[in-house]
Formats: C-alpha cells, sequence, structure tokens
C-alpha cells in the first residue's frame, strides 16, 4: 500500500506540473481538436473540385455532351478555352486538366474511324492527376460510347457484378481520416509528454529532490505511466466523442470502452518509449529528434496510413514488435467494423507483452540513469 500511494502521489504531481505549462495543454487541445478535423477535411484522397478546361475545335453535339459531362463535386464546371490558352493555363496552375477535342471528332466517330483526344494533366497535383485521369477516360468514353450507339446499352451482361461496400458504404475520407489521426495522436503525445515531464525534473533540479526521498525509481517511472497516459487516454475519448462523433458525424460502430482499453495497453508501452528517450536526451532539442526517429516509423509504417500488406515482407515483420502495429489492427476493428473482445484478444494480448518489455527495458535505462545522477 505505501508503493500504491508513493507512485499515486507521485502521479497527482505530473497533474500539476502539467497544469503549469501551458504550451503543453495547447498542443494536447490542439492535437485532439484542430488536427483531427484537419485530417478529416482538409486532406481527401478522393477527387474534389479538380480544375479542368476544355478546348473544343469540334463543336459539335458530341463535343457539346462531354462538355457537360464534367460537373461538381469532382469537377469544377469546366471552363472554355482557346487552343492558345491551354498551355498558359497549365504552366500558371489555373487548370490541372485540359482536354482539347479535335475537329471533325464527331465526324469521326460516326464513320467508325478512330479519333484521337488529348488529355493533358498538371503531374504537380499528384494526387489529383493521379485519380483524375482515370476519371477522365471513363467520363469521355461513356459519353462517346452512349453517342455511337443512339441509346443506351440495354444488352444484359453475362455476370451481374454486385458490389457492397461494407463499413463505409459512400467511401467517405473523413470517416477513415478522424479515427486514425486519433490513434497517431495517442501516439505522439504520449511519448511527448512522459519524455518532457521527465526533462523537465531534470532541468528544474526536482530529479535530486525525488532522489533523497523514500521512493524507487519503479514509483517515479510508473506515476509518469499512469498520471500521463490518463491525459491522453481522457483527451482521446473526449475527441472520439465530441469532435469525431459530434462534430464530424463519423459513426463508430464497435464499443469505445473496448477502445479505450487497447489504447490503456498502447499508451502502456509508448508512455514507457517517451521515457526512455528521455533518459537518452540531455535537453529537449535532443528529446524532439529522438522522437521524430521514433515516431515517423510508428506511424507511417504501421498500417494506418498505407495497408501492411504493401510494405516489403521485411518491414512487416519488424513492425510487429511496433505497439503501434497492433494498435491500429485494434482501432481498425473496433471502430470500423464493430469487433468485440473475442475477435481482438490477440492483438490485446500482444500489446500487453511489448508494452511490459518497452516498461522492463525503459526502467532498466531509467535506474541507469539515476544512479548516474546519483
Amino acid at each position: 500500500m505505501r508503493h500504491m500511494g508513493n507512485i499515486f502521489r507521485l502521479g497527482v504531481k505530473e497533474f500539476w506540473s502539467l497544469a503549469r505549462d501551458p504550451i503543453m495543454l495547447m498542443l494536447i487541445a490542439y492535437a485532439f481538436t484542430v488536427m483531427i478535423y484537419v485530417a478529416a477535411t482538409a486532406l481527401p484522397d478522393t477527387l474534389h473540385h479538380a480544375p479542368i478546361a476544355i478546348v473544343d475545335e469540334d463543336g459539335s453535339p458530341l463535343s457539346a455532351r462531354i462538355v457537360a459531362s464534367f460537373y461538381p463535386p469532382r469537377f469544377k464546371s469546366p471552363a472554355l478555352i482557346t487552343l492558345d490558352q491551354m498551355d498558359a493555363g497549365l504552366d500558371s496552375g489555373v487548370y490541372t486538366f485540359v482536354v482539347d477535342i479535335p475537329p471533325n471528332f464527331q465526324r469521326d466517330v460516326l464513320g467508325g474511324h478512330t479519333p484521337k483526344i488529348q488529355v493533358n494533366v498538371d503531374a504537380t497535383r499528384m494526387s489529383q492527376a493521379f485519380t483524375g485521369t482515370a476519371y477522365v477516360q471513363e467520363i469521355i468514353m461513356d459519353e462517346v460510347n452512349e453517342f455511337a450507339q443512339r441509346y443506351r446499352s440495354s444488352t444484359r451482361p453475362q455476370v451481374d457484378l454486385a458490389i457492397r461496400t461494407r463499413f463505409n458504404p459512400n467511401l467517405e475520407q473523413s470517416w477513415f481520416g478522424a479515427l486514425m489521426e486519433i490513434i497517431n495522436n495517442v501516439t505522439m503525445l504520449s511519448i511527448i509528454l512522459t519524455g518532457a515531464a521527465l526533462i523537465r525534473e531534470r532541468e528544474h533540479g526536482t530529479v535530486e529532490h525525488l532522489l533523497v526521498m523514500p521512493v524507487t525509481p519503479g514509483e517515479i517511472m510508473l506515476s509518469k505511466v499512469w498520471s500521463m497516459g490518463l491525459v491522453v487516454l481522457v483527451a482521446a475519448g473526449g475527441s472520439l466523442m465530441f469532435v469525431v462523433q459530434g462534430l464530424l458525424k463519423v459513426p463508430v460502430e464497435g464499443s469505445v470502452v473496448l477502445f479505450l482499453a487497447g489504447a490503456s495497453l498502447h499508451l502502456f508501452a509508448t508512455t514507457s518509449i517517451g521515457i526512455y528517450l528521455a533518459t537518452l536526451a540531455r535537453n529537449m532539442p535532443q528529446f524532439g529528434m529522438l522522437m521524430i526517429l521514433v515516431l515517423l516509423p510508428l506511424e507511417m509504417l504501421s498500417g494506418g496510413l498505407t495497408p501492411r500488406e504493401s510494405m516489403p515482407q521485411l518491414v512487416q515483420n519488424i513492425m510487429l514488435a511496433a505497439p503501434t502495429t497492433h494498435f491500429v489492427e485494434i482501432g481498425q476493428a473496433i471502430l470500423y467494423r464493430g469487433a468485440g473482445i473475442e475477435v481482438v484478444w490477440r492483438p490485446f494480448l500482444t500489446l500487453l507483452l511489448i508494452g511490459s518489455a518497452f516498461f522492463a527495458l525503459s526502467l532498466a535505462r531509467f535506474r541507469k540513469a539515476i544512479a548516474q545522477m546519483a
């Protein structure tokens, strides 16, 4: 009971230290509000209001159909320009796509020839160029084929392909971006808060005060793990409820309580990582540089941004030792697919083992650092 009392009181001390740090409080509020909203709304992967222009050198009913087929929300209403304006518009970045319909295009289509339409793409706008080129080709081909047949095809296909999109029927990017940003920010903030708490005590000289008190290095470390982990957990739960479900109207299929339980295991590992990095760094700038080296692989290779199956097998195997890999699996299974504990118990157990290993490693390093200070 004495050990538990020491851990509790030291954790309360961490709360007071954090409350007197307005920069950290602003970072927590910003990470779980503005960053969540921006990730959900400002970085769409789908085509949205892409600027397009059309050079209509044919002036036929078919070319008019092609012009009318481009409309919001995927494209802006197309601007009709001349051939001389095409290169200037692309060079200045006014248009991402410029379609040049050649003279006598309709006549050649009806005559059974194979006329060419030139599609100019500004590839510096990579996301729009990659997705939009396929849309432009599909739209033009549909309009040309329908016009050439003079009627809508009524031939029954031999195979009826029924597509059912589960968990995100309308393929809304905001659903994915908001939830993945919460997972990324839980990792980032837990490492920052615990590492900064230890470095703050070292810079202010309060570590020496702790060394003369009847507390052990394990108690000091556990107090930082539970207090800073609790701060991040409460912030993540509030963001999930008020920003994701309230403001963004993103449905959460599974149990929020079960997700937060998985987040607690994840925080056990990442707070330990934060303490380990803080024992290596001598000051906050060094800690920031170390954190970048660790945080970027944890977030980019965990499966939250791209599927793990698309990565090299060596990277997949290495990232099995990272807590973020299993936390992303838990978050996607629970929040997207409504999975229960019978589905996610394996990543839960894996997170517990990884967290215990990181905690033991960090505690050994922390004891060594404390001994050097003494």
